[in-house]
């Protein structure tokens, strides 16, 4: 797909940190996420992909301003080319930016299921919630009822549901396929493509990254709180070769269907964090270099990478 020059979200050098009480009254900065960047385009998939504690949940509650007080943010986050300060945040949340949240939690336990998929649009077609309903096997009674009488997968489809018929410019969808049959997810997944065809963006963050491979434009790879590679979605068809970075063609590697191959160690703990390149202690690339300073980000064969050895 050919991308717009003009970005729809752009983050720059994005770092989080929490205040912990560590012994007794001591506090601590924890630092969660560091030198995060990611650019989305109008009319794009970027599937955001890593392992657990990698920081993609923690990007969907900084954009949308969900954090919690103890959190301090630093970097630039910019969307339609102006800093997205809170009071923006707020004016735009649930509206212009939607979020796919990860847990059914979310859903008020004392409203019924038509009225929460309105959410601010109040004049919203119940026809048209019908129809999305029906898309995702959804029965009609559904709207009637209360989250609590809902199964788990019936709860996720709400929630994709619920910022599918929102016109928001930007939906930010945090692991939305869990709890739902093949067919629902390949459903939801297809919704979400006709959403960036006409022209809107979806950050999709997802395990099931070999489905997002199917749908997404690029994938943006997190290791240890930072992106290390951002590629489009087609090199991770090709295989291990058209990557850029170790962890890349790791992450390929492990994958079930390319033979499930592991790499030793694990990845660093928050507050724990090594010098330089966060995944050196892992790397068989591993040099001088990477562990006295953290690599630069460089553009390599239409994709960037943050690598001194990104090939």
């Amino acid at each position: 797909m050919e991308q717009k020059k003009e970005t729809l979200l752009e983050i720059h050098d994005l770092s989080i940190s929490f205040r912990m009480y560590h012994q007794g009254l001591e506090q601590k900065e924890l630092q969660v996420i560091s030198d995060l960047y990611l650019t989305i385009y109008p009319g794009e998939i970027v599937a955001v992909a890593g392992s657990s504690g990698s920081g993609k949940s923690l990007l969907a509650s900084a954009i949308l301003g969900l954090l919690p007080g103890n959190a301090t943010v630093h970097g630039h986050l910019h969307y339609q080319g102006q800093e997205l300060t809170p009071e923006r945040q707020r004016r735009l949340r649930g509206r212009e930016i939607a979020l796919v949240p990860q847990s059914v939690a979310y859903l008020d336990p004392l409203m019924k299921i038509g009225p929460q998929t309105d959410g601010h649009e109040k004049s919203r077609s119940p026809e048209r919630r019908r129809q999305l309903f029906a898309r995702f096997g959804l029965p009609e009674e559904t709207e009637g009822l209360y989250p609590f009488q809902l199964s788990g997968g019936m709860a996720r489809r709400v929630l994709v549901s619920t910022a599918l018929l929102t016109d928001a410019r930007l939906v930010i969808a945090d692991e939305p396929t869990p709890g739902m049959s093949l067919d629902q997810a390949l459903e939801a997944l297809g919704m979400f493509r006709e959403m960036a065809d006409e022209g809107r963006a979806v950050i999709l963050i997802t395990h099931d990254i070999d489905l997002a491979f199917e749908f997404a434009d690029r994938v943006a790879v997190f290791y240890g709180g930072t992106t290390v590679e951002t590629a489009p979605a087609s090199d991770f068809k090709k295989g291990p070769e058209a990557l850029r970075h170790p962890y890349s063609k790791a992450l390929w590697s492990a994958l079930p269907q390319n033979g499930f191959h592991p790499i030793p160690g694990f990845q660093p703990y928050p507050g724990d964090l090594p010098e330089g390149c966060l995944f050196a202690p892992r790397c068989p690339l591993k040099t001088a270099e990477c562990t006295a300073a953290v690599p630069p980000v460089q553009e390599i064969r239409g994709g960037e990478v943050r690598c001194y050895h990104g090939t």
